[in-house]
């Protein structure tokens, strides 16, 4: 019986532990995410020659867009700007910069950083060489 009645307070506290998780999450304000100002410089190709550059932006679990291809630039700059609604804090934020091949795209490098609220710029180190510099925006909805 003493065993019982510990596993019914144990599951009882689990219970009241997720719903005020679940309170938590659905009282936080939605946010908007704005990736914008992507530049690149000192990119290498993978092969001998010039880079034909651009990147997939990934919040969280979903792909928010792609860049146009930049053909035959080491310090490429993009217009793109990628927004997302819904977003919150310490979403992750991936980018992924490629040279673009006939055969198959390489994989410059990959960018990764727990968002936070308000605006950033950061630069990332590729793997292959290079630096991506990028700026996002994380703010209540208007």
């Amino acid at each position: 019986m003493r065993d019982m009645s510990s596993s019914s307070l144990l599951w009882c506290l689990l219970v009241v532990c997720v719903l005020t998780v679940v309170q938590i999450y659905a009282a936080e304000e939605p946010k908007v995410l704005k990736v914008f100002n992507l530049h690149a410089t000192d990119l290498q190709s993978s092969l001998l020659g010039t880079p034909d550059a651009y990147v997939e932006v990934f919040r969280a679990y979903g792909f928010l867009g792609r860049t146009e291809v930049k053909n035959n630039n080491h310090d490429p700059s993009w217009q793109e700007e990628f927004s997302y609604l819904n977003a919150r804090e310490n979403n992750i934020l991936r980018l992924e910069v490629y040279d673009s091949d006939i055969l198959s795209d390489d994989l410059l490098g990959t960018c990764e950083r727990s968002i936070k609220n308000g605006t950033w710029k950061h630069q990332c180190f590729l793997k292959t060489g290079g630096i991506l510099n990028y700026s996002y925006t994380l703010e209540p909805l208007q």
